[in-house]
């Protein structure tokens, strides 16, 4: 699908964003600089009715195609990337609901009602303190044990994106059964024993509030559980989750885009006393201007080329999301280098989207597992499946990757898996 924009801004779905995305762009910098959760930012989304674009057509929703859901995206990522990624996690999980319907239905029925009354936030708790990604394999140390009225739920979650403004937690945990299961359960916020670590303190996307949680013996209902299998088919595969990585990349092409308006408007706007004109008009301006523009359209048409027509392709969408991503990086550093200390000064908007634009191939899975990926598909025999994969391909996928996942993985865990040494590769 082509990108629609009209003179007042961007259409998606036939939605006019451009209101939405000013109104994020206005409270960003208050929520970056005081990492409060971005509460207008997500009250903005809501009111737009952007929230459940993703529920299927059964639920009176509209189940937006994979393109449409990347152009959103990367909108609302040029308003308020933290706010981006926070709506994006709710829109994943109501996709994930359209195409596997595993969600009990009564309760999912009563979460779309409650979104009739104000914004319901899901997102998927997954990484934790020893397991680190579960991109890298391995099961969940959080424990759902069995009890009279259904599950208790203990265990420590890490990097929860929204954390403190989520209306239930999509908890990944291993049963207390002989032999244990894993499953994700749907654990409503409001529940006693949940504990919020406010130990977030990152580079950037500082307003995602990603903290840790603990559970202590949550109770949640006996049927209020997703995709629960056997252990030996739970490990995610990161191949069929390639489109979504890919659509969370899009979050960090409207933070390039922001950046590059950035740089745009400092040029025009710049005239030293020496010149008498514009910087924008000099030759080493306008050759700037030209390597971040072929940087971040570059990366506009890897992303929407393949969300467009190799959905399911994942080799194609995983080259696609490191390549983009590596281009939108090198752009909004050419732009803080072409400013010098205006373009790391706090006071200007270009400093914030530095720090944002960091994140963006560090959400997994992560850059070199995508290269290891890659690798062995290369160099696999043809019809050699499992060689190409890497991980095995599971049918009894729990949820989508987390967005939260931010951190990078120990050394050791690389190693044993035989991945390249080198966590970035400069661009």
């Amino acid at each position: 699908m082509p990108d629609q924009h009209r003179q007042d801004g961007p259409v998606v779905a036939g939605i006019e964003l451009a209101s939405v995305v000013a109104r994020l762009g206005a409270a960003a910098p208050a929520a970056d600089a005081t990492a409060a959760f971005p509460r207008e930012g997500i009250e903005a989304v809501h009111q737009a009715g952007l929230l459940e674009l993703t529920v299927a057509e059964r639920y009176g929703g509209r189940n937006i195609p994979l393109g449409d859901l990347a152009r959103l995206t990367a909108a609302l990522g040029r308003g308020d990337p933290s706010v981006a990624l926070i709506s994006l996690m709710t829109l994943f999980s109501h996709r994930h609901q359209t195409q596997r319907g595993e969600w009990p239905e009564a309760l999912y029925r009563r979460v779309l009602a409650e979104g009739r009354q104000g914004p319901v936030l899901l997102n998927a708790a997954r990484g934790e303190p020893e397991l680190g990604s579960p991109a890298r394999g391995g099961l969940p140390q959080t424990v759902a044990r069995r009890t009279t009225r259904g599950w208790s739920i203990s265990g420590t979650k890490r990097f929860v994106t929204g954390c403190e403004g989520l209306s239930y937690f999509l908890v990944w945990a291993s049963t207390d059964e002989s032999p244990p299961r894993v499953g994700t359960f749907v654990v409503p916020a409001a529940a006693a024993g949940i504990r919020i670590v406010r130990n977030w303190k990152s580079l950037g996307m500082r307003a995602t509030g990603s903290h840790d949680v603990e559970f202590g013996e949550v109770e949640v209902g006996r049927d209020d559980v997703i995709g629960l299998t056997a252990a030996d088919v739970a490990q995610q595969d990161n191949r069929a989750h390639a489109a979504a990585t890919l659509v969370l990349t899009a979050i960090y092409l409207g933070v390039a885009e922001a950046a590059q308006d950035a740089f745009r408007a400092f040029a025009e706007d710049r005239v030293p006393a020496n010149l008498g004109y514009p910087v924008a008009r000099t030759e080493r301006f306008i050759t700037l201007a030209g390597e971040i523009d072929l940087l971040v359209g570059g990366a506009r048409q890897l992303i929407f080329d393949a969300v467009d027509h190799a959905e399911g392709e994942p080799e194609k969408l995983l080259r696609a999301r490191v390549l983009a991503g590596r281009q939108l990086r090198q752009a909004v550093q050419i732009a803080v280098g072409a400013l010098g200390n205006p373009g790391l000064s706090g006071g200007g908007s270009l400093e914030r989207h530095f720090r944002d634009i960091q994140s963006v191939l560090v959400h997994a899975p992560q850059e070199d597992i995508v290269i290891a990926i890659l690798g062995r598909a290369a160099l696999a025999r043809p019809g050699d499946t499992a060689a190409a994969t890497g991980l095995r391909d599971s049918p009894h996928l729990a949820t989508v990757p987390n967005g939260s996942d931010l951190a990078p993985p120990p050394q050791s865990t690389l190693q044993r898996q035989g991945a390249p040494r080198t966590l970035r590769i400069s661009s």
